[in-house]
């Protein structure tokens, strides 16, 4: 049975010209970039925006109480998604415990990208600035707006527009992550009830299937004893299982202007750099697997970078760990986690930035 959203793609509004300015006052432009800028670019400050899967109620709640820029860009864009969806996304993430499983795509799917966006705009606030946006899955969203590839009103009632697509239209499903061998996910008991939805490191995948298909996967994982978490999430994201939402997301993108961006974006779904948004893209970014490894490896050739993971929980900060090199020269930092110390985390990314600042001739 599809779950139905309780708002009408027709209650939803288009966002507000006027309160532009608003948000627009915080953010930082840099200037426009072209691709012969991207190398000398890329060798700097990686910020990593993660989806769906990454939320948790509370996320951000303690920069939320005492960091006035993070909490200001927090309401003007609560402001919008009121005035877009008739519900407040604050209430809903700081309403009830971190324990509880937060997966109401209506809310999940802006709450990730108001919490990124905002915590984005925090950190160039405060100094540090990112030469290079990657986005995973939904993060592709305030990827792109941070970089200026996209308005952030637009951005957000995109995410908002895709969520009720997906509840409107969609099968209830799932994701899986997986520690092992991306290869084991050819053999049967996974490739004959999901998909390859991405790969994370050389030890971690995720699969995405139908509702009805878990107790398989999983009763199999057990019996191997192969490590696996069901990711909280209501619908079978990179999967052929969310398809029947294409077509409504897609008719809405085309109203959807796009920019020239401000910054190079890394593009998980494509293991490579865009300069310019192509057709479909926040589209793509959801159906196709999220090749984040691959993206990863592409940064690394070009040399040493600092990441900051600037998602709800720290995901890809801890995928990185895994996956570079006892030789890469980069630094990886995150700043929201769900087990708190989100304040001390941000004061020791903002020293580094100072120290670095210090050492430089």
């Amino acid at each position: 049975m599809k779950q139905r959203s309780s708002i009408s793609t027709e209650s939803v509004r288009s966002p507000v010209r006027t309160e532009a300015g608003t948000i627009a006052n915080t953010r930082v432009f840099l200037g426009t970039i072209n691709s012969s800028d991207i190398m000398c670019a890329m060798r700097k400050t990686v910020f990593m925006f993660s989806g769906q899967g990454s939320q948790y109620f509370q996320m951000g709640a303690e920069l939320f109480e005492t960091n006035d820029s993070f909490r200001q860009c927090m309401l003007r864009l609560d402001g919008l998604a009121r005035k877009m969806s008739g519900q407040s996304v604050i209430e809903a993430i700081y309403s009830k415990n971190k324990a509880e499983i937060f997966d109401r795509t209506l809310l999940t799917h802006p709450a990730i990208f108001m919490v990124e966006y905002s915590l984005a705009q925090c950190l160039m606030h405060r100094g540090v600035m990112p030469s290079v946006t990657l986005g995973a899955s939904l993060g592709s969203f305030a990827a792109a707006a941070v970089a200026g590839f996209v308005e952030v009103e637009a951005a957000l009632y995109a995410v908002i527009k895709q969520a009720i697509a997906f509840e409107s239209c969609c099968e209830p499903g799932g994701m899986i992550a997986v520690l092992a061998n991306p290869a084991l996910s050819t053999e049967s008991f996974l490739s004959e009830h999901s998909e390859l939805a991405g790969v994370n490191f050389a030890s971690h995948f995720a699969v995405a299937a139908r509702q009805s298909s878990f107790g398989k996967i999983e009763s199999e994982l057990r019996l191997r004893d192969i490590a696996f978490q069901r990711l909280p999430v209501s619908f079978a994201f990179h999967s052929r299982w969310i398809d029947e939402a294409q077509a409504p997301f897609e008719a809405f993108l085309k109203s959807l202007g796009n920019l020239r961006g401000r910054l190079p974006l890394v593009c998980c779904e494509r293991a490579g750099v865009l300069v310019e948004l192509t057709d479909g893209y926040f589209w793509q970014v959801v159906r196709q697997p999220i090749r984040f490894r691959e993206a990863i490896a592409h940064l690394e050739r070009s040399g040493a970078h600092r990441y900051i993971d600037v998602g709800p929980a720290g995901t890809l900060a801890t995928f990185l760990k895994y996956e570079l090199a006892e030789t890469s020269g980069s630094t990886v930092h995150a700043i929201l986690t769900p087990y708190g110390r989100d304040g001390k985390n941000l004061a020791d990314l903002l020293k580094d930035a100072h120290d670095r600042l210090e050492q430089r001739p």
